[in-house]
């Protein structure tokens, strides 16, 4: 339980914040609540730091102090503040889709190395946030992109985030690559790929089962999209993935006894290209 007063001072709230946040084991504990208060008062982290002698407005301090319980119950800290910076932008974030990671990130490198001027098309499947196709219409601006997910609130966020962004792409609903067009050049694909029986935060309770989990030690979705980009790729189109390291043996043999070449692995991200 947050510790309630009908006054503090800044520098209090989030000294007594901080303590509370790091007791439940919480490794940005103070980032975390300068976080939430400077969302509060929609002011910056270097404000508060300018201004800790200040008193929190009693309207703003209930609303911190309900914040920073939700925390403490370990929700998200993206969903309490209702977004995520992703490649140097602010996306919104809800609970209808998965909180976007940095190790992500990768495959925007990835495509970055490996995409060429003949590449004209590209599908982000399973977008969520549509943190990934946006990115990548943003970055490489004469890329066509649609953004897919079979989940309609997913793609309801991912559409506001292109609205927010000024990202020009179209939005599919589809189960993986189902209603795909053939001879994409390029498909991002960030699914599911955590096996429910792994040791994982407790943070994970609070995102979407369809956005994390999945069968087969986690890889079936992975597995299948695979599958399914073969026919689906023009030639020398690219598929860049992302799925935890101890799976990617499994995956590079996988596609490439499928007609896929591994061009290169960073991080979590592995790149095919069809030939």
């Amino acid at each position: 339980m947050v510790k309630k007063s009908s006054q503090a001072l800044i520098r209090i709230w989030l000294r007594d914040t901080a303590e509370q946040l790091a007791e439940i084991g919480i490794s940005s504990a103070l980032l975390d609540a300068e976080l939430i208060l400077a969302h509060t008062l929609r002011r910056s982290r270097t404000w508060l730091h300018a201004h800790d002698d200040d008193e929190i407005p009693p309207r703003e301090l209930d609303i911190a102090n309900a914040r920073a319980e939700l925390r403490l119950e370990r929700t998200p800290l993206a969903y309490i503040v209702g977004h995520r910076w992703f490649y140097g932008r602010q996306f919104r974030v809800t609970p209808a889709v998965l909180i976007p990671r940095p190790e992500s990130e990768s495959m925007i490198e990835l495509l970055a190395s490996h995409s060429t001027a003949t590449h004209h098309t590209l599908i982000d499947v399973g977008t969520g946030s549509g943190c990934l196709g946006i990115t990548a219409k943003l970055e490489h601006p004469h890329l066509v992109v649609t953004l897919s997910d079979i989940s309609r609130h997913a793609l309801k966020v991912a559409e506001q985030n292109a609205h927010e962004l000024h990202a020009d792409v179209t939005l599919l609903r589809s189960n993986l690559l189902a209603l795909a067009p053939h001879h994409i050049d390029i498909i991002l694909a960030n699914l599911p790929y955590v096996d429910a029986a792994w040791e994982r935060s407790p943070e994970t309770n609070y995102e979407p089962a369809l956005a994390l989990f999945a069968d087969k030690q986690g890889a079936a979705l992975v597995l299948q999209i695979i599958e399914q980009a073969v026919p689906v790729l023009a030639l020398n189109g690219l598929l860049i993935i992302e799925a935890d390291p101890d799976q990617h043996s499994r995956l590079i043999a996988h596609a490439t006894s499928g007609g896929l070449a591994h061009l290169e692995t960073l991080g979590y991200a592995l790149a095919f290209r069809k030939v």
